[in-house]
């Protein structure tokens, strides 16, 4: 009788993908970014302000959804899954507002082909991420759909370790410059860190359609 007074699905799925559409928005405006680095300055300041406000705003989101978990009495989902899921949801859009910091910290000034190339490989896998977290309100209806576009995510990932280690093993034989050197390889190797931080979702999301398919 209790049970029936209490909160059961609440905004959960609402939440998540309110912050998927922030996780893409990130994304987008990181290429944006990359695209325009060395250009006006004021664009630029735009664009990381954008992912910012993204940022805080997922921020916002996993913190409701942490305060609804705590009070919801039945959850649609096991509980640590959720959990789980909005964390490392929230994982994926830290690393991108990192890597906006780090490029206006550092004063990186040129894009490399390899940068734009991960940028690019991470809004493809954060594009798949939202797709799946759409669908995740009703794994078993979706389970073949979710799991096809994680195994997709998981290509992408690897796709994005290849990149990263050839960009930085040109970059020892090319760079003469120790500093430039310094500042391109945390780039990389933060750009290779979104689609590991996509996998760890997809991780997810399978737990969640094995366990509920």
């Amino acid at each position: 009788m209790f049970a029936r007074f209490m909160p059961q699905e609440g905004k959960f799925f609402e939440f998540f993908n309110a912050h998927a559409d922030q996780i893409v928005l990130s994304a987008q405006k990181l290429v944006t970014l990359m695209d325009q680095l060395g250009g006006d300055a004021r664009a630029i300041e735009e664009h990381v302000q954008t992912i910012e406000s993204a940022e805080f705003k997922a921020d916002t989101l996993t913190h409701d959804t942490i305060i609804l978990l705590n009070k919801t009495f039945i959850t649609p989902l096991d509980r640590d899954e959720i959990h789980q899921l909005i964390s490392s949801m929230d994982d994926i859009i830290d690393v991108i507002h990192s890597i906006a910091q780090t490029l206006t910290m550092y004063d990186v000034r040129r894009a490399t082909p390899e940068m734009k190339q991960l940028a690019e490989i991470s809004l493809s896998a954060i594009e798949r991420v939202r797709s799946a977290v759409n669908l995740i309100k009703d794994p078993g209806e979706h389970a073949q759909d979710i799991l096809k576009t994680c195994k997709d995510i998981d290509k992408l990932e690897s796709d994005a370790d290849r990149i990263m280690r050839g960009a930085v093993s040109r970059l020892f034989r090319e760079e003469q410059d120790v500093r430039e050197l310094i500042k391109l390889k945390a780039v990389y190797e933060l750009l290779e860190s979104i689609t590991d931080r996509c996998m760890s979702v997809a991780n997810t999301l399978e737990a969640i359609v094995l366990e509920n398919a």
